[in-house]
């Protein structure tokens, strides 16, 4: 299980994150909500070891994360698909899968059959350099890339963002399937109220970089969560 607890984190004198706590189970999908510029990157990038915190505690499997660096963080089993994806353009589908090596030992280094399973384009499409991905397949290749280091801890940043509905549907039906195998703790940033709903065991609200709203998705009312997503 992810803890975070009663998490401060700065940027300068900006007051990024103001108590943010979060429980992310395995098994479960937990879904943080929010506008642009709550502070949701920054709790993952936080949880990933990305950015120092000021205080507060972030354990993973009752194991403290706070000050290791983000390779034993990797190693540990906390994976992350990036916003905006960040897969490497020049590199080819194949070699960008590979990336994922870097926190496995050397003995487990293979991309998971598991991987073209959930998302048939990528074998298909193996040769061909990233850059030259749509951006749904990009996605896709993004969330690939973080399986092969076998997580546990899987944290999603818009993984909606920019995508044609088909492919939505697809990763979220993905993102269910993991859940449902019951060793992965999956946590969720989003935007989008309909997409968190289909997906979500657990949602988490936040408003200029604290936590407002927190429960079972169907235990918080809609009217309550859209009051802070909208402009």
């Amino acid at each position: 299980m992810l803890t975070v607890e009663d998490l401060h984190l700065y940027y300068g004198a900006s007051h990024a994150l103001r108590g943010v706590g979060l429980e992310a189970r395995k098994g479960r999908v937990t879904c943080v909500l929010g506008r642009n510029g709550v502070g949701k990157t920054s709790l993952l990038r936080a949880i990933l070891g990305l950015v120092p915190i000021r205080s507060g505690r972030i354990d993973w499997e009752e194991q403290p994360l706070a000050g290791k660096p983000a390779y034993l963080r990797a190693r540990a089993g906390v994976g992350n698909v990036p916003q905006g994806r960040e897969i490497f353009p020049r590199l080819s589908v194949e070699e960008n899968l590979r990336t994922g090596f870097a926190a496995l030992p050397r003995a487990g280094r293979t991309i998971p059959d598991e991987v073209f399973e959930l998302f048939p384009v990528l074998r298909q499409m193996l040769r061909r350099r990233g850059g030259d991905l749509s951006g749904g397949q990009q996605q896709q290749l993004a969330i690939g890339r973080a399986l092969v280091t076998r997580p546990h801890l899987l944290l999603l940043d818009e993984p909606t963002e920019g995508i044609q509905p088909s492919i939505i549907k697809q990763i979220g039906q993905v993102i269910q399937s993991l859940a449902a195998r019951g060793d992965m703790a999956i946590v969720v940033v989003e935007q989008y109220l309909d997409f968190a709903r289909e997906i979500a065991d657990h949602v988490v609200v936040m408003d200029r970089g604290e936590v407002v709203l927190a429960g079972g998705k169907d235990d918080l009312r809609e009217d309550d969560v859209r009051r802070y997503l909208t402009v």
